[in-house]
């Protein structure tokens, strides 16, 4: 990994998985999530006093009138794989929650159990450490190069390929201008929202348009922006983590009627991810008021605090990328994964060890998202999300 994004928002773990083929994330992450917090298995000798709180709500999201058929299906669809949501009609919402304004509301999508946030700065911190107390050893520094060796073979259709397989990886250490040569036998490329400099070092892409040599990996930083703020008046502790048919989202922060959200921005909206400063206008002109019309105490909040962080964000279509790559066969991806990695991080760590050891899918197949979808325009998309 060359760099790390900022890792501050409380991870959410939705029950509504949006797409059974792939990845069973929200399921298996809450179960991963829960065990670490709850038997704090990442405690080791020289720190005895970890632990990764696990907040357990539910998780609300609205679907407009247009969405509402494609909400419908993706419930039955998550429950049949045992995920215990249920679907509320505008009139059960207002009901439940009284604070909400259903304007433009079809359908709600509520989790039954199973669901909640964490810190994921905390469990990575706790994850750091007990594989280092495992043996693992973590280098600080920065990919420049790699050395390969290459040979050229044919194909099935008669068609030539490079087959390239890595030898060695240049690692620029911290505060030196020098070099560390790393030589390895597996390059698994999780290096986020820079994922696609490291394949592009591996020379990834770099071959004639439209052919699977020419491919790139499509990941690149996007900066997100988390704000927080207090609202006196606002939603009690009950309230669950709310998406809005806007994009928008929110959920409690502690006890003191204070609260986290946020909202995507569109393509033309999209910040200048070479910085981390926070746009405030965004909060005022693309947040507030819609998170103010679904939630009206909220027209009278103050923002507290506010930060940026990245999403490594797969511009084909906004799901990750696992497995090898077909030409550089010794490179594995787990990346791309727009702001639901952590959540889906279980599975994937699972799925990435299989195919290395076993070289292939074994527990959860997920061959959909493969590298070479993006040579054979297959997307993998998914509704509703944010």
């Amino acid at each position: 990994m060359t760099y790390s994004a900022p890792v501050q928002q409380g991870t959410g773990l939705p029950q509504l998985s949006l797409f059974s083929h792939s990845i069973p994330g929200p399921p298996l992450g809450f179960l991963w999530a829960a065990s670490v917090s709850n038997f704090r298995c990442l405690r080791t000798s020289s720190f005895p006093s970890f632990q990764s709180t696990f907040y357990g709500t539910s998780m609300l999201s609205f679907a407009g009138f247009g969405k509402g058929r494609c909400a419908h299906g993706e419930q039955r669809q998550s429950a049949e794989e045992g995920a215990k949501v249920c679907l509320m009609s505008p009139e059960q919402l207002r009901n439940k929650f009284p604070w909400i304004n259903t304007d433009g509301v079809a359908l709600g999508s509520y989790g039954l159990e199973g669901e909640g946030w964490f810190d994921p700065w905390c469990l990575l911190q706790g994850l750091r450490r007990k594989v280092q107390s495992m043996g693992v050893l973590i280098c600080h520094g920065e990919v420049t190069r790699f050395v390969s060796s290459s040979n050229r073979v044919e194909t099935t259709s008669g068609e030539e390929v490079t087959l390239k397989r890595i030898h060695e990886v240049h690692v620029k250490m911290d505060h030196s201008v020098e070099y560390q040569p790393v030589e390895c036998a597996i390059v698994i490329n999780a290096a986020g929202a820079w994922s696609g400099q490291i394949a592009e070092l591996a020379g990834i892409g770099k071959g004639p348009p439209g052919t699977l040599q020419g491919t790139k990996l499509p990941v690149e930083p996007r900066k997100r922006y988390v704000y927080s703020w207090h609202c006196p008046q606002g939603p009690g502790l009950e309230t669950p983590l709310v998406a809005d048919t806007s994009g928008a989202y929110f959920r409690r922060e502690g006890l003191g009627n204070n609260y986290l959200g946020g909202c995507s921005p569109t393509e033309e909206e999209e910040p200048d991810p070479g910085n981390l400063e926070v746009d405030h206008d965004f909060f005022q002109n693309k947040v507030w008021p819609p998170l103010a019309q679904r939630v009206p105490a909220f027209e009278s909040l103050k923002v507290r605090s506010a930060w940026a962080g990245y999403y490594d964000y797969n511009t084909f279509d906004q799901n990750g990328v696992v497995g090898p790559h077909p030409l550089v066969v010794n490179m594995y991806f787990a990346t791309g994964f727009s702001g639901h990695g952590l959540q889906q991080a279980p599975a994937v760590g699972r799925a990435v060890a299989e195919m290395v050891l076993e070289g292939h899918f074994q527990t959860i197949n997920l061959s959909p998202l493969l590298f070479t979808r993006f040579y054979l325009g297959e997307k993998v998309q998914e509704h509703n999300i944010f």
